[in-house]
């Protein structure tokens, strides 16, 4: 299935265990092998990051594990701090 990149931005972003990340804002490509190398991070959860000197959040594609109507990534324990979590 083909998707165009433009399709990606606006997308909600979260961890496989529920953790609100940010929004697509950006995609990086590697013009070269012709693959996404990264997403960037807009809007970003600000329970999850304390932005004092913010220039900006990239996921590496490699640990996305699934695009449709949202951007599920693996949950990386250590990666994300804060309490911004949806778990009950």
């Amino acid at each position: 299935m083909e998707t165009q990149i433009t399709e990606l931005f606006g997308l909600q972003i979260y961890t496989d265990k529920g953790m609100f990340i940010g929004e697509v804002e950006d995609v990086v490509i590697d013009v070269d092998s012709k693959k996404i190398e990264a997403i960037v991070v807009g809007k970003v959860n600000d329970q999850l990051f304390e932005l004092k000197s913010f220039k900006g959040l990239k996921i590496p594609y490699r640990i996305i594990s699934a695009i449709d109507d949202i951007v599920l990534i693996r949950h990386l324990p250590g990666a994300f701090t804060g309490s911004g979590t949806t778990e009950e």
